[in-house]
């Protein structure tokens, strides 16, 4: 009896150790890498280049003042519709400065000068015109006394040029006359100028008219003042002529040719169509964001023909999202780029089959954000890990998490 208990005991000891090194050998056995898939599916392809750009105006006029002078009110605002001839602006002499009280004392003196010449020119004048009669007198008598041979030729003729003596003597006296006006008037002018204020009366002024039809952009000056000639006033451009123009990454620019298709949107609407007129043959260095130097080119993009963005809502300076169509297609076999990686030089990724990772290098086609086309490697219908880690190898066994 106690011989059987005794092989029973080692029987269960045995048993328990059989169970206790099953538990650790599956305790320490590999576990499943747990994954995410995707199926690998043929669907439409975009090859494309998103970046910002702003809008603008191919050609804009700013309008300058053309002679120093001074500003009445501008009256038109941002905004408003101009036509081609329309006045936009008028300019009209600068005020004279004030004077200051030496200068006014001597204004004072001028004009009493100017007053007291012209009563001297005054007063040359009427001696003048006495003379004048008296000589005109004088002719008309020796002329009938010739008539009658009482006097000779000569004396007529000498009469004749004392008369003609005197009629000019009279047009320089008047001539002084009126040039003595002037001056009082020139004299009295400057001293009526005390406060540097312009003249109440009619001034004469230049109305500067707009170059083209289209509407103000910006208004540089709106209220009255002295202005210098090349001063800008306004600018005018038309909204009909407004483009894209969007600052690409050099790498990016070298991809794109003129009259290829954009598309635009992330403006506020609907997405509008367009096109690449011109890529721009210099460069330039851009600091990014994150403080690295980048070389930039600007694109010059027009919207499609028909299209009227003005009309729309879009205006000059407006930030908008342009993608540029590289190359499209409507069947393309095509994986997530996040399951692509790099193996001993060639592109590849992990296929799950039978609930293990298979190594596959691939060869890859286009690649565009988020998607890259396969062109060998895979087929449609099968699951490939997408963001494979460091722990996942050729043979692993995985558990898909989706």
């Amino acid at each position: 009896m106690s011989r059987q208990l005794l092989t029973l005991r080692r029987l269960l000891w045995a048993l328990a150790a059989l169970i206790a090194l099953g538990l650790l050998i599956w305790a320490l056995r590999p576990m499943p890498v747990r994954v995410n898939t995707v199926t690998v599916q043929s669907a439409p392809f975009v090859d494309s280049v998103n970046e910002e750009g702003r809008t603008r105006l191919r050609d804009t006029w700013h309008v300058t003042a053309p002679i120093t002078g001074y500003l009445r009110r501008v009256m038109l605002e941002v905004g408003d519709a101009v036509e081609q001839g329309q006045v936009l602006f008028r300019l009209e002499p600068s005020p004279a400065p004030a004077l200051d009280a030496r200068s006014r004392e001597q204004a004072e003196d001028a004009l009493q000068a100017a007053r007291a010449r012209l009563h001297a020119a005054e007063a040359n004048l009427e001696t003048a015109r006495a003379e004048k009669r008296f000589a005109e007198a004088e002719y008309r008598r020796y002329q009938r006394l010739h008539e009658r041979n009482l006097v000779s030729t000569a004396d007529l003729e000498h009469r004749e040029s004392l008369r003609d003596r005197q009629r000019a003597l009279e047009r320089s006296a008047a001539s002084s006359v009126e040039a003595a006006s002037f001056e009082v008037e020139s004299a009295r002018a400057v001293l009526a100028v005390t406060s540097g204020q312009r003249s109440g009366t009619e001034q004469p002024m230049l109305e500067v008219a707009a170059p083209v039809t289209g509407v103000v952009l910006e208004r540089f000056r709106c209220c009255e003042g002295a202005v210098e000639a090349g001063q800008p006033i306004v600018e005018i451009g038309r909204l009909a002529d407004m483009e894209i123009l969007v600052d690409l990454l050099s790498m990016d620019a070298v991809r794109l040719k003129s009259g290829m298709d954009v598309h635009i949107t992330g403006w506020g609407g609907a997405p509008l169509s367009g096109s690449v007129r011109r890529i721009e043959p210099a460069g330039f260095t851009r600091v990014s964001a994150l403080g690295v130097d980048e070389q930039r080119v600007p694109v010059v993009i027009d919207f499609a023909e028909g299209t009227d963005a003005a009309a729309q809502g879009l205006g000059t300076g407006f930030r908008v999202e342009v993608e540029f169509l590289i190359w499209q297609a409507d069947d393309v076999l095509q994986v997530p780029t996040s399951a692509l990686f790099r193996d001993d030089g060639r592109w590849a990724a992990f296929a799950v089959e039978d609930g293990r990772a298979r190594l596959r290098h691939l060869k890859i086609g286009r690649q565009s954000g988020l998607a890259s086309q396969v062109l060998e490697g895979l087929e449609a219908g099968e699951r490939i890990v997408t963001h494979p880690g460091d722990a996942l190898t050729d043979g692993a066994a995985v558990t898909q998490g989706n």
